[in-house]
Parts: C-alpha cells; sequence; structure tokens
C-alpha cells in the first residue's frame, strides 16, 4: 500500500527515443491494481486518501492494453520497491495508537487525540468513521436529528445502516428524512460538529475494567462452588435485588442447560468436552436431572447408548469430581459462546 500511495499528478505516458513506454507513478500503481485484482485479491485502498482513490481509478479508467514487457517491468520495479522496504508504520494517529495499545497510559492516548484534534488539519471524521456503531449510537442519542443526519452522511454505508437501525424509530425516520437536505450543509459545519462529537469522546472519564459490575461477578461465580455461589446469591438478594436477578441471568451453570441451550448445539458441545469428564457429570447428575436428560435426548442413540452404558460403568462420583467435571462442562459451553460458535438462549426468550 505504501507503494501504491505514492500517486501523484503527472503528465501523459511518453514516447522515449527506443520507442517504449514511460509510465507515470500513479500509471504504474494503476496497472499493480489492475493485476492483483484480476488475481483475485482484495487491496484495502480505502485507506489511502480520497484525492489518491479518484486519480488512481482514473488512470484504470484511461489505461488500455498494456504489453508483456512493459507489465513485467512494471512488477519487476514494484518487487524491488517492496524488497527494499525494510519497516512499515501505521498511518496516522490512530495506527499509532493501536500498535502502542497497552504500552501507553489511557491519560497519554486522550492528550494525545486531543492535541490531534486542536490542529486545523486535523479531520475529526476520521476518527468518528472507525468507531464501531456500538460507541457512535450513544453519541447521536442526545444529538438533534439534524446533527445526526451529517453524522450518517460521513459514514460508510454499512456503518451508518447500523446505526439508524439503534436509533428509535420516530428520531430513525425523521434523520433518514434529513439525510437528503445535508447536500447544503458547509464543510466547515461539519467539521464543527465533528469536533464537537470527538471532545465528546474524550470527555469521557476512562474505564478501569471492560466488563461491567454485573459481567464480572457472574464471572466469577460461574467458577465458584455451587455452596459459595448460592451464599453470595443469597447475600445480594438482601443487598441489591435487582442486582441480584442481572448477575443471576449473567450466570450459567450446569443446571441452566435445558433452558438456555438450543438442542442442535448439544452435540458441537460435546465435542468439546473431553469423553470421561462429560461421564462423570452426567453419573454424578443422575439419570432424572434435567440437564442430563436434555443432553442425552439431543445426541443420536447410538452415542446416547453409549454414554449410557459408561455411566452405568462408572459408579459412584465424589463431589469434588462432579463439580470439576460440571465446570468442564460449562466452560466449554462458555468457550464456544464467546468464539460465537453458539449462542445462548437469554431467560426472556425462553
Amino acid at each position: 500500500m505504501n507503494a501504491i500511495a505514492q500517486i501523484e499528478p503527472t503528465a501523459a505516458p511518453e514516447k522515449a527515443r527506443a520507442g517504449a513506454v514511460k509510465l507515470s507513478k500513479q500509471q504504474k500503481a494503476a496497472i499493480i491494481v489492475r493485476l492483483l485484482s484480476s488475481e483475485g485479491a482484495r487491496l484495502p485502498l480505502a485507506q489511502l486518501s480520497e484525492d489518491q482513490q479518484t486519480i488512481l481509478t482514473e488512470q484504470i479508467a484511461a489505461l488500455s492494453l498494456i504489453g508483456k514487457d512493459t507489465l513485467r517491468e512494471v512488477v519487476e520495479e514494484f518487487c524491488a520497491e517492496i524488497g527494499a522496504v525494510g519497516l512499515a508504520f501505521p498511518g496516522g494517529l490512530e495506527g499509532a495508537l493501536s500498535l502502542l495499545d497497552g504500552q501507553i497510559s489511557v491519560s497519554a492516548a486522550s492528550r494525545l487525540r486531543r492535541i490531534a484534534a486542536a490542529s486545523p488539519s486535523a479531520d475529526p471524521w476520521e476518527r468518528i468513521a472507525a468507531l464501531p456503531s456500538e460507541a457512535i449510537e450513544p453519541l447521536l442519542q442526545a444529538e438533534s436529528a439534524e446533527v445526526c443526519a451529517v453524522v450518517l452522511s460521513k459514514l460508510s454505508v454499512a456503518k451508518a445502516a447500523e446505526v439508524l437501525g439503534k436509533l428509535p424509530g420516530d428520531k430513525a425516520r425523521r434523520v433518514a428524512y434529513l439525510v437528503s437536505l445535508t447536500g447544503n450543509v458547509a464543510p466547515e459545519t461539519v467539521r464543527r460538529i465533528g469536533l464537537a462529537l470527538i471532545q465528546q469522546l474524550d470527555a469521557v472519564p476512562p474505564k478501569a475494567f471492560v466488563s461491567g459490575p454485573v459481567e464480572r461477578v457472574g464471572a466469577i461465580l460461574n467458577h465458584a462452588a455451587a455452596g459459595t455461589r448460592d451464599d453470595v446469591l443469597s447475600g445480594l438478594d438482601e443487598q441489591d435485588a435487582a442486582f441480584a436477578e442481572q448477575v443471576r441471568k449473567a450466570i450459567f451453570t450446569f443446571a441452566n442447560i435445558p433452558a438456555r441451550i438450543e438442542p442442535r448445539d448439544i452435540p458441537k458441545i460435546l465435542r468439546a468436552v473431553e469423553q470421561p469428564r462429560l461421564v462423570t457429570a452426567l453419573t454424578a447428575a443422575g439419570a432424572e436431572d434435567p440437564s442430563a436428560s436434555f443432553i442425552l435426548a439431543n445426541i443420536s442413540q447410538r452415542m446416547a447408548a453409549t454414554l449410557r452404558e459408561e455411566i452405568e460403568a462408572r459408579g459412584s462420583v465424589k463431589p469434588r469430581d462432579a463439580e470439576e467435571a460440571m465446570a468442564a462442562v460449562v466452560a466449554a459451553i462458555r468457550t464456544l459462546q464467546m468464539a460465537g460458535e453458539i449462542t445462548l438462549i437469554t431467560p426472556e426468550e425462553e
């Protein structure tokens, strides 16, 4: 991309004395992009500036046929330039901050963003456009429909659609209409709106924890012994019943399998659990246990018969072994959920 980014306006190609074609830098870049695209490569051309993207597109449109010798020379020059690159740096402040993520403090990163935003040449929309839709939507909740229309106009179509879908119905319809009227908004007004949104982002104090208190307490209790979990939830009920109810929804235990797992996901979960631990968990649960029955009912008859034979042969299970085996099943479910391979049913969806 660094080689392709060196696109500068030059004169049209001239015939050299020997009859060869002299190509400009942007024409060579257009040839490389055309060659890579013909091979099925998808280049991150959106990282180029709009002027560079425009010049590149115009050059691709202007070129017609390129001889094999010329193509070979352009490719060899491109490869030589790429081979000479010893180290590449991310472009822009956001790229540098992503590279140093976790190595510099949050306060230092915020200070750098404020300094960059104060620069007359800074474009606040580059940073806003890089935000996920979940971070943009809260900024728009308190803004007027006119401001929201400007914001959506500066986002990609896909991201604008995501943000619009998160707004309340009446406001979303108003914003969608106002987008059609943004053509006459002055560029300086658009820039001031972007700067104001950036200031709101920087005014939000940094969070010490990525996840919320409900998720953190739920994750802790997921790995706690059943007795400890029940005692803590009883105490939370006395202190804050609403918080305790939210924590219960965040907790997932072996007993929650029938209510929160889709039947079709059971085979996938069992493949992620070691057979001995699965047998131990099912033996400890007992044949009449709803979770054990649910698991055995949603696998093939042959596999269910094999597991029942192993359960009968397993004998008694120590409480500690039972806890560890059930925790292993729950851990496998959580891992698959985090990987996006399964989705847990929330209590409201039951």
